[in-house]
């Protein structure tokens, strides 16, 4: 019986080598899904110490104000003006001045996007003197918001603690800090006079939840923190209701529940995407009413919709009537929305405010409206604001 012959050495030695590769291939893989993994959850961990560090100084905080009140009955604000001072910052751009607050200590710092609207410059400058350039990072027009990172750290970063602007109760004390007319490190106190306004955006949108305050605020404060007797940042001073150009008893911030909603997309992407339907509208009022035939003057009366917008493509419609009420010109013949998920629409604020504050961008909505005296049933995908 003759013996097969043994395959060569040097096919061992390609198997072997082959094996060997695949060996170190499958490790490689291993060991880069491992880093990766390491790495994300170490970026997690880092951001939770972040968070529960900021939870700390806050309460930190709040027990040095609590020891002020006790020790002297009067309202804490030398506690909190110490506490926030470095944290308030003076913006320049090449049109004009503001100011802002640090956000983070990677440099971030808030403030109003009419701040620095079209700037081609941005400089910050901190309670020490310190100066630095800054650049764009996020902006959103709409809720008047941005977000700057100066380029260099020129001094040690103290960010502020974002509290709840849905805790605010009228008549609360509140604070506003910034730099009016350009003087710098100022800070004004008052109460909170009202809340759930809304102010004018570009293109005809809101901006809601508006803090109404008493708190002097004059050109140079829009962009500075509006701060809350725990010494946290409930708003962004952002506007004056005046004849003048200068305070007159009212005054505007954007809660810090609104930028607790965008600040991440803003830091993240740039910008900040809101839900939109497509429609242009206005309240029913009585006259309206009488005029169309309703028993109420409740809801949003679609005066037209943007073709293939999300309103359209639902079914909603349009006016196509011309008629004169009061004196004003009205186009009538549309749905009127009486009801956005369940929830009553007795104006077009009640539709905005509830879709800013519930929905993003491809979310599903059910509408009612009234046409020809029935009411009818809408699904609206709702899209982004253009």
């Amino acid at each position: 019986m003759t013996e097969l012959p043994s395959p060569p050495v040097t096919k061992k030695k390609s198997y072997a080598f082959a094996a060997i590769l695949i060996i170190l291939i499958a490790n490689t893989a291993i060991l880069a899904v491992t880093f990766l993994y390491t790495q994300n959850q170490l970026a997690n961990m880092e951001k939770t110490l972040t968070e529960q560090n900021r939870e700390i100084q806050d309460l930190q905080n709040r027990i040095e104000i609590l020891d002020t009140v006790n020790q002297t009955g009067i309202m804490p604000w030398p506690t909190i003006y110490d506490q926030l001072k470095h944290s308030v910052v003076r913006i320049e751009t090449d049109l004009g001045l503001g100011s802002g607050f640090v956000y983070d200590e990677d440099g971030r710092i808030i403030t109003n996007y009419h701040v620095i609207e079209n700037a081609t410059t941005i400089q910050v400058t901190f309670l020490d003197g310190n100066t630095a350039s800054a650049d764009m990072i996020g902006t959103d027009p709409y809720s008047d918001i941005a977000v700057v990172k100066v380029s260099s750290q020129v001094t040690t970063l103290q960010p502020v603690v974002l509290g709840d602007s849905s805790d605010l109760t009228v008549g609360e004390p509140v604070a506003a800090m910034g730099n009016p007319f350009g003087l710098s490190d100022t800070l004004t106190a008052g109460i909170v006079s009202s809340l759930g306004r809304t102010i004018d955006a570009p293109g005809g949108y809101l901006i809601i939840d508006i803090i109404q305050m008493d708190a002097a605020v004059n050109p140079g404060n829009s962009g500075g923190p509006l701060v809350n007797v725990k010494g946290q940042v409930v708003g962004v001073n952002t506007a004056i209701q005046s004849e003048t150009g200068t305070f007159a008893g009212i005054g505007f911030a954007i809660p810090s529940d609104t930028v607790k909603r965008e600040i991440d997309d803003l830091i993240e992407t740039g910008t900040y995407v809101h839900p939109w339907v497509g429609v242009s509208a206005r309240d029913v009022n009585l006259a309206i009413a009488d005029t169309i035939g309703l028993e109420e003057p409740q809801g949003v009366l679609v005066i037209g919709v943007v073709e293939d917008g999300p309103a359209e493509q639902a079914g909603l419609r349009g006016g196509d009537q011309n008629v004169t009420i009061d004196g004003q010109p009205v186009t009538i013949g549309g749905d009127v929305i009486i009801e956005v998920d369940g929830r009553p629409v007795r104006r077009m604020t009640d539709l905005v405010v509830y879709l800013e504050r519930n929905s993003s961008p491809g979310d599903y909505v059910d509408l009612v409206a009234i046409r020809d005296g029935q009411e009818v049933s809408f699904t609206l995908e709702l899209g982004e604001r253009p």
